[in-house]
Protein backbone atom coordinates (compact mmCIF):
# COMPACT_ATOMS: atom_id res chain seq x y z
CA UNK A 1 0.00 0.00 0.00
CA UNK A 2 1.16 3.39 -0.81
CA UNK A 3 1.82 5.87 1.32
CA UNK A 4 -0.93 8.26 0.11
CA UNK A 5 -3.22 5.36 -0.04
CA UNK A 6 -2.55 4.86 4.17
CA UNK A 7 -2.96 8.77 5.08
CA UNK A 8 -6.22 8.86 2.73
CA UNK A 9 -7.40 5.86 4.78
CA UNK A 10 -6.61 6.99 7.90
CA UNK A 11 -7.87 10.47 7.33
CA UNK A 12 -10.94 8.91 6.62
CA UNK A 13 -11.26 6.84 9.58
CA UNK A 14 -10.28 9.63 12.12
CA UNK A 15 -11.93 12.76 11.69
CA UNK A 16 -10.04 15.25 12.84
CA UNK A 17 -6.50 14.11 11.76
CA UNK A 18 -4.21 15.97 9.40
CA UNK A 19 -1.56 14.64 8.27
CA UNK A 20 2.11 15.47 7.46
CA UNK A 21 3.37 16.16 4.38
CA UNK A 22 7.19 17.04 4.40
CA UNK A 23 7.31 13.89 6.83
CA UNK A 24 6.04 11.36 4.65
CA UNK A 25 8.98 12.15 1.95
CA UNK A 26 11.45 10.80 4.50
CA UNK A 27 8.79 7.36 4.02
CA UNK A 28 7.26 7.76 7.08
CA UNK A 29 3.26 7.81 7.31
CA UNK A 30 2.74 10.49 9.87
CA UNK A 31 -0.73 12.00 11.09
CA UNK A 32 -1.92 14.40 13.88
CA UNK A 33 -4.21 13.94 16.17
CA UNK A 34 -5.60 15.47 18.83
CA UNK A 35 -5.48 14.21 22.51
CA UNK A 36 -9.40 13.90 22.70
CA UNK A 37 -9.71 11.33 19.77
CA UNK A 38 -6.87 9.70 20.99
CA UNK A 39 -8.47 6.50 22.55
CA UNK A 40 -11.04 5.98 19.87
CA UNK A 41 -8.91 6.67 17.27
CA UNK A 42 -6.00 4.35 18.18
CA UNK A 43 -9.20 1.37 18.76
CA UNK A 44 -9.99 2.31 15.27
CA UNK A 45 -6.92 2.28 13.58
CA UNK A 46 -6.18 -1.32 15.98
CA UNK A 47 -9.49 -2.89 14.87
CA UNK A 48 -10.65 -1.64 11.03
CA UNK A 49 -9.93 -3.93 8.38
CA UNK A 50 -8.24 -1.44 5.85
CA UNK A 51 -5.79 -0.20 8.60
CA UNK A 52 -4.69 -3.30 11.48
CA UNK A 53 -2.42 -1.74 13.15
CA UNK A 54 -1.86 -5.01 15.72
CA UNK A 55 1.34 -3.42 17.17
CA UNK A 56 2.22 -0.14 19.18
CA UNK A 57 6.18 -0.83 18.33
CA UNK A 58 7.09 3.01 20.19
CA UNK A 59 5.62 5.45 22.19
CA UNK A 60 7.90 8.24 23.40
CA UNK A 61 7.35 12.18 24.15
CA UNK A 62 9.33 15.22 22.52
CA UNK A 63 9.73 18.19 23.91
CA UNK A 64 9.64 21.36 21.58
CA UNK A 65 10.68 23.75 24.17
CA UNK A 66 9.26 27.49 23.64
CA UNK A 67 6.42 26.31 21.32
CA UNK A 68 2.74 26.04 21.57
CA UNK A 69 1.85 23.31 22.72
CA UNK A 70 5.25 22.04 23.94
CA UNK A 71 5.24 18.05 23.84
CA UNK A 72 3.84 15.49 21.74
CA UNK A 73 3.40 12.18 22.42
CA UNK A 74 4.34 10.12 19.66
CA UNK A 75 2.94 6.72 18.86
CA UNK A 76 5.04 4.73 16.37
CA UNK A 77 2.10 1.83 15.14
CA UNK A 78 2.66 -1.37 12.89
CA UNK A 79 0.47 -3.40 10.67
CA UNK A 80 1.32 -7.40 10.63
CA UNK A 81 -1.49 -8.22 8.48
CA UNK A 82 -0.66 -5.17 5.60
CA UNK A 83 3.41 -4.39 6.22
CA UNK A 84 2.60 -0.98 6.96
CA UNK A 85 3.72 1.87 9.67
CA UNK A 86 2.38 4.69 10.90
CA UNK A 87 3.58 7.83 13.35
CA UNK A 88 0.87 9.09 14.99
CA UNK A 89 1.44 12.39 16.58
CA UNK A 90 -0.69 13.94 19.27
CA UNK A 91 0.19 17.46 20.72
CA UNK A 92 -0.52 17.90 24.72
CA UNK A 93 0.07 21.42 26.29
CA UNK A 94 2.42 22.54 29.18
CA UNK A 95 0.16 23.56 31.55
CA UNK A 96 -2.32 20.48 31.33
CA UNK A 97 0.07 17.71 30.51
CA UNK A 98 -2.43 14.56 30.51
CA UNK A 99 -3.81 12.17 27.39
CA UNK A 100 -5.30 8.76 27.41
CA UNK A 101 -3.95 5.76 28.21
CA UNK A 102 -3.10 3.15 25.56
CA UNK A 103 -2.67 0.05 27.84
CA UNK A 104 -6.20 -0.94 26.93
CA UNK A 105 -5.78 -1.00 23.70
CA UNK A 106 -1.83 -2.24 23.16
CA UNK A 107 -0.54 -4.02 26.53
CA UNK A 108 2.79 -2.82 25.29
CA UNK A 109 2.06 0.51 26.53
CA UNK A 110 2.22 -0.07 29.79
CA UNK A 111 5.67 0.79 30.39
CA UNK A 112 6.13 3.39 27.58
CA UNK A 113 3.81 5.63 29.36
CA UNK A 114 5.35 4.76 32.55
CA UNK A 115 8.76 5.84 30.80
CA UNK A 116 7.14 9.03 29.38
CA UNK A 117 5.99 9.93 32.91
CA UNK A 118 9.26 9.60 34.78
CA UNK A 119 11.20 11.60 32.59
CA UNK A 120 8.80 14.01 30.48
CA UNK A 121 6.45 14.02 33.06
CA UNK A 122 3.42 12.98 30.53
CA UNK A 123 0.29 11.98 32.65
CA UNK A 124 -1.91 9.32 30.81
CA UNK A 125 -4.87 8.85 32.51
CA UNK A 126 -6.21 5.64 33.20
CA UNK A 127 -2.83 3.95 33.27
CA UNK A 128 -2.86 1.16 35.46
CA UNK A 129 0.05 1.64 37.54
CA UNK A 130 1.77 5.06 36.19
CA UNK A 131 4.84 5.50 38.48
CA UNK A 132 8.62 5.89 38.46
CA UNK A 133 10.40 3.36 36.13
CA UNK A 134 13.63 4.60 35.96
CA UNK A 135 14.12 7.17 38.27
CA UNK A 136 14.00 6.40 42.17
CA UNK A 137 10.25 7.67 43.84
CA UNK A 138 12.01 10.59 45.56
CA UNK A 139 13.38 12.24 41.99
CA UNK A 140 11.19 15.73 41.81
CA UNK A 141 11.17 16.42 38.64
CA UNK A 142 11.13 15.11 34.93
CA UNK A 143 15.02 14.81 33.47
CA UNK A 144 14.65 14.90 29.95
CA UNK A 145 12.47 17.85 29.70
CA UNK A 146 14.47 20.91 27.97
CA UNK A 147 14.48 23.48 30.95
CA UNK A 148 15.74 20.83 33.34
CA UNK A 149 18.56 22.29 34.77
CA UNK A 150 21.81 20.21 33.92
CA UNK A 151 23.72 21.12 37.15
CA UNK A 152 21.04 20.33 39.01
CA UNK A 153 20.77 18.40 42.65
CA UNK A 154 17.99 16.13 43.29
CA UNK A 155 17.36 14.65 47.07
CA UNK A 156 19.94 12.09 47.80
CA UNK A 157 18.25 9.31 49.66
CA UNK A 158 19.75 6.09 51.52
CA UNK A 159 20.75 2.84 49.63
CA UNK A 160 17.73 0.76 50.03
CA UNK A 161 18.17 -3.64 49.84
CA UNK A 162 15.34 -4.10 47.27
CA UNK A 163 14.78 -7.67 49.07
CA UNK A 164 14.41 -5.96 52.65
CA UNK A 165 12.74 -3.12 52.10
CA UNK A 166 10.52 -3.28 48.50
CA UNK A 167 9.13 -0.39 46.26
CA UNK A 168 6.41 -0.18 46.72
CA UNK A 169 6.45 -1.04 50.17
CA UNK A 170 5.28 -4.40 50.82
CA UNK A 171 1.15 -3.94 51.36
CA UNK A 172 1.25 -0.63 49.82
CA UNK A 173 -0.99 -1.85 46.74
Amino acid sequence: MSTETLVERVLRLLPGATAVAEEAVRGDTVVVLDRGLLLEGLKTLRDHAETRFEMLTDLTVVDYLGRMPRFEVIYQLYSLTWNHRLRLRVPVPEDDPVVASATSVWKAANWAEREAWDLFGIRFAGHPDLRRILMYPEFTAHPLRKDYPVARREPLVPERDPIAQPWPPRGAA
